[in-house]
């Protein structure tokens, strides 16, 4: 027969360093599914990018990207003159040559990640793609922003970049 006393109290806890890494460990885990969710949300990765006219200013009007094989797009954001942080904006995109499935225009922060901002735009009665979009409240005083569109064809997706600031941010 066994006489050994059996203990009367639980083990002891883990020690701090134990504690501290798998903390650590689930942050790291934490933070990695987050850049992988937002890379895959962006999707930015497939699409064929091509450059926007040199010289243009959204600001002043549309803007223009040759797609290759006599593809074109043009971007208008419906606004005249400067360009406010939280005013509502008609975005209008036009294509020629391109068959699209689904166009969308994407606003991204330049030298700061403000985001994904992505707005889904419908194809009207003219063949011109329109919606509404905002630029949200930014600190800086001018915020330089670049909207990105994106076509989805049946052969992958094409898109081009515009930059343009944003006034009204901060102080």
């Amino acid at each position: 027969m066994n006489t050994t006393p059996m203990p009367d109290s639980l083990p002891a806890s883990r020690p701090p360093l134990l504690r501290l890494l798998v903390l650590l460990t689930l942050g790291a885990v934490t933070i990695a599914l987050w850049y992988l969710t937002s890379y895959l949300l962006r999707d930015m990765g497939q699409v064929r990018w091509y450059p926007e006219s040199q010289g243009c200013q959204l600001s002043a009007g549309p803007c223009m990207a040759e797609l290759g094989d006599q593809r074109q797009l043009t971007l208008d954001l419906g606004v005249r003159g400067e360009i406010r942080a939280l005013q509502r904006m008609p975005l209008e995109v036009s294509l020629q040559g391109v068959k699209a499935e689904r166009v969308m225009v994407d606003f991204v922060g330049r030298d700061m990640d403000m985001g994904l901002h992505r707005y889904p735009l419908s194809l009207e009665a003219d063949g011109r793609y329109r919606g509404e979009a905002q630029i949200p409240i930014c600190t800086e005083t001018v915020m330089p922003w670049r909207a990105r569109v994106v076509i989805e064809t049946a052969d992958g997706k094409l898109g081009s970049g515009f930059d343009f600031e944003v006034r009204g941010g901060g102080p």
